[in-house]
């Protein structure tokens, strides 16, 4: 009996070893830091958003509370290739889902801790903190996905992100700008000339100095986002099977904006904005709205379709999971709550501006998987007082 036991008691402490090695290695692995409506952002502020200079942002814009936005308008001001949101609902909600990403990458760990200075290093997916509790980068810091694009790679200061003048952020062997996060603990700062990559979760300001390039996000919690001719490129990431690239395929307008364009047929996709996990997440139709069989009537204006009276939208959602919440806004405006796969909205376009308008819905299921769909449409140029929504 005792020769049975001294065989079986080195291989049960080896299984047991393994085990345990296993355990330590998925502790450390970082997951993607959901950043629900504020996705669609590539600046997005608590307490306004400042340029000078010729700047170009790549996706959409937004600040609350405060609502004040500066220096853009186009050339030789800023400008905006997406949608500008100044203390509406959909910055409000979006503000409140960069709080709750901030506190999902503040909470991931165990992690690896290093020195203040990122430059020169090569590092590979996980989750990194700093001894002094700031992180500056001067020359270039490479980021190695090893062959994973799904690698995550998350930052976090108890205070300050500092990066030098003409200093890089590089990402090699499948690593992707969508999946690196930057949660700063105070404010960040960018230097001149700079490229950087990653979505910066700040608790405070982010300023970035002249000539800075950004492929990410600029996502200021409570004060202001400062930019001074600098161009900032919301990241998406590139998903297998979707035949396109961005964030799920298809057409992309230059900010990314994947709108629905001019009004299609009845039952037509519009514009996927994101699209998450296997195919069993969520999956947004918009339908019944302008132009199809069952759509309102489309009139002309300025040789462009356009309505001239209420039509309903209706929404389908597709997916393995129940749906946490699923949220329609109109214009930046909130427009309907739901839980339901499939409902619908009356959409009296009594008020709405002439021109383009945009329908936009965003579904989060029960397992935190999401999709955000847009339909835009035109109002003919007969405007009346103010618009009526029923659901």
């Amino acid at each position: 009996m005792e020769r049975v036991t001294s065989k079986i008691g080195p291989i049960s402490l080896a299984v047991a070893l393994v085990a345990a090695l296993v355990l330590a290695g998925s502790a450390r692995a970082a997951t993607s830091v959901g950043l629900g409506t504020a996705n669609s952002f590539a600046v997005l502020a608590g307490a306004g958003v400042t340029n000078s200079g010729p700047s170009v942002i790549n996706g959409d814009l937004g600040t609350s509370p405060t609502p004040a936005v500066t220096g853009f308008g186009g050339a030789p001001n800023g400008t905006v290739n997406g949608s500008i949101h100044q203390g509406d609902a959909l910055a409000g909600q979006a503000k409140d889902d960069l709080t709750t990403a901030y506190n999902d990458a503040a909470g991931q760990g165990p992690v690896n801790t290093l020195a203040t200075e990122l430059g020169g290093q090569t590092l590979t997916p996980g989750i990194y903190d700093s001894e002094s509790g700031t992180f500056g980068i001067t020359g270039t810091l490479t980021l190695d996905a090893q062959g994973n694009p799904d690698a995550v790679f998350i930052f976090k200061t108890a205070s300050t992100l500092i990066s030098a003048s003409a200093s890089q952020v590089s990402m090699i062997n499948g690593a992707q700008p969508c999946h690196l996060f930057w949660q700063v603990g105070s404010s960040a700062t960018l230097g001149t000339n700079s490229a950087f990559a990653g979505s910066i979760l700040a608790l405070e300001s982010i300023e970035l100095n002249s000539g800075v390039t950004v492929i990410g996000r600029l996502l200021a919690r409570n004060a202001s986002v400062t930019l001074i001719n600098d161009t900032v490129t919301r990241a998406d990431c590139a998903v297998a099977g979707t035949g396109g690239g961005g964030d799920g395929g298809g057409e992309t307008a230059p900010g990314g904006d994947r709108s629905g364009g001019e009004p299609g047929g009845d039952g037509a996709r519009g514009g996927r904005e994101r699209r998450r996990g296997n195919g069993a997440g969520p999956d947004v139709r918009i339908v019944g709205v302008p132009g199809g069989p069952r759509g309102p009537r489309v009139g002309q204006g300025r040789g462009r379709p356009c309505i001239e009276a209420g039509f309903r939208a209706r929404f389908r959602i597709r997916g393995s999971a129940r749906m946490r919440r699923v949220t329609v806004f109109l214009d930046g405006k909130l427009i309907k709550r739901s839980t339901r796969k499939q409902f619908s909205v009356w959409v009296s376009v009594i008020g709405l501006r002439a021109g383009r308008n945009t329908i936009r819905v965003v579904a989060v299921d029960r397992r935190g998987r999401r999709d955000v769909a847009s339909r835009s449409f035109r109002r003919c140029a007969r405007a009346a007082p103010s618009p009526d929504f029923t659901g």
